[in-house]
């Protein structure tokens, strides 16, 4: 049994990120194994979970890769760990638009029988606090909270009135935290700067968060609320196990030899570097699973693809701020597009899309597609439910597949001559690529959830 906590809050900007993230380090500073994850898709939180752990940043997303997997995906991430600390989204009870409870906070920690930890911002309030958190803790009685974290607190007698307040609630107060600018990690147009472009003062922040957790926060009372989590119960997701069950044509992907009999593995080179920092690590784990040898490469310093690469996967991230340096990079891409002109399987999403374009606010990318792409003061956000509108190296037309959209871009078309997906919400349309081998789209996939589709790209591959 692995202890466990969840940090919510009532609300966006309450400071779950930097109590999450200080938890995680002061935890681990102490010689735990502490096992990070994040509510939802985010893909920057993460970053600086892993920065704080040495372990990779796991999410768990109920919409993209349904309900039945977040115990299995939190029992794989954090197996062999002292203890789990997991990051809400947004409000506590807040999850996908119009679906009831369907991907909040509170739902993943009823699904994982976890103890919530609320942050609360209390800045300009005194008494309230307490109706706050009697609220939240009432709302529902599946959810339970098991203490609260005050910060943002002013003065010591603006923590003495929070405290008093809070006496007559019944939730315990485990951390009062202070104003620190040093804590704070800068943001821009899709939230907080990715660890990756900014590692030495991400490496601060994250040593200034664990200590104001450490001089704030009773840890030997969170320890004890995490260490009371009931166990689970279910079985670990295990990638190679799916994986297995995919050769043996258990999902129904056609595939062209038995376990015993599979072609050479073909190398599967993954975009990474500071411009394309989105990507979950069960998407790397599907792939070595299904037979492929996942390689690595950064669009903005290496001029080739890594050797024999058969396959590409370009996944999400900032383009729009590097886009001078990986148009200067001209090798690469035409290496890109000589791999693209040659039929082989191209994964992108998102900033990938862009990376394939024609060109990203002027400037010359891939040219795979015949697309033009630009920054926009138009933000497009929300999950998105998809339907394959034809046959591609990812799913074959009728598949329906779960996902998410985050960007402030637009390309022009929207839309190939054959189009990726159709989307039902939040207005009919249809986007992305299908050209070749090459599937481009805006939208983000969890593989997790559909792991067919790592077996059929890896198929395509091979």
């Amino acid at each position: 049994m692995v202890a466990r906590l969840v940090i919510a809050a009532p609300s966006s900007g309450a400071g779950k990120t930097t109590v999450a993230t200080g938890l995680m380090a002061a935890f681990a500073g102490r010689g735990l194994a502490v096992s990070p994850h994040k509510v939802g898709p985010d893909y920057i939180d993460p970053g600086y979970h892993a920065l704080a752990t040495g372990r990779p940043g796991r999410n768990l997303d109920a919409y993209m890769c349904g309900t039945g997997l977040i115990a299995p995906l939190f029992e794989h991430g954090a197996r062999g760990c002292d203890l789990a600390v997991v990051e809400g989204v947004m409000g506590l009870y807040d999850g996908a638009a119009d679906q009831g409870e369907l991907a909040s906070t509170a739902q993943v920690a009823k699904l994982l029988k976890a103890p919530v930890v609320l942050v609360v911002d209390a800045s300009s309030q005194s008494r309230s606090v307490a109706a706050l958190v009697h609220g939240f803790a009432s709302w529902d009685p599946e959810v339970r909270i098991g203490g609260v974290i005050l910060n943002k607190v002013a003065t010591d007698r603006h923590e003495h009135l929070l405290r008093e307040a809070l006496g007559e609630s019944g939730v315990p107060v485990l951390g009062v935290l202070r104003r620190a600018p040093a804590v704070a990690t800068p943001s821009r147009h899709l939230g907080l700067v990715p660890v990756a472009e900014r590692q030495a003062a991400a490496v601060e922040a994250v040593a200034a968060q664990a200590e104001q957790v450490r001089q704030g926060c009773d840890l030997e009372a969170l320890l004890a609320l995490a260490r009371s989590a009931p166990e689970l119960h279910c079985e670990p997701w295990v990638p190679e196990v799916v994986g297995e069950r995919l050769h043996a044509g258990g999902s129904g992907v056609p595939t062209r030899s038995a376990p015993a009999e599979r072609m050479p593995t073909p190398v599967v080179a993954v975009a990474g570097g500071a411009a394309f920092t989105f990507s979950y690590a069960e998407h790397a784990e599907l792939l070595t699973a299904a037979g492929a040898e996942v390689v690595t490469f950064d669009p903005l310093r290496d001029e080739v693809l890594p050797e024999g690469t058969r396959g590409l996967v370009i996944g999400g991230g900032f383009p729009e701020m590097y886009g001078g340096e990986l148009s200067a990079n001209e090798p690469l891409r035409k290496a890109v597009a000589e791999l693209a002109a040659a039929g082989a399987p191209i994964a992108a999403e998102c900033a990938g899309l862009l990376y394939l374009a024609r060109s990203l606010d002027g400037r010359p990318m891939c040219g795979v597609l015949d697309a033009d792409a630009r920054m926009s003061e138009r933000l497009t956000l929300g999950y998105r439910d998809a339907v394959a509108v034809n046959d591609s190296v990812l799913a074959p037309a009728g598949a329906r597949m779960r996902g998410h959209e985050f960007h402030r871009t637009v390309i022009e078309p929207g839309a190939g001559a054959l189009a990726a997906w159709g989307l039902r919400q939040p207005e009919r349309r249809v986007e992305g690529f299908v050209q070749g081998g090459v599937h481009a789209s805006y939208v983000h996939t969890h593989w997790a959830g559909s792991p067919e589709a790592a077996a059929r790209f890896v198929e395509h591959c091979a």
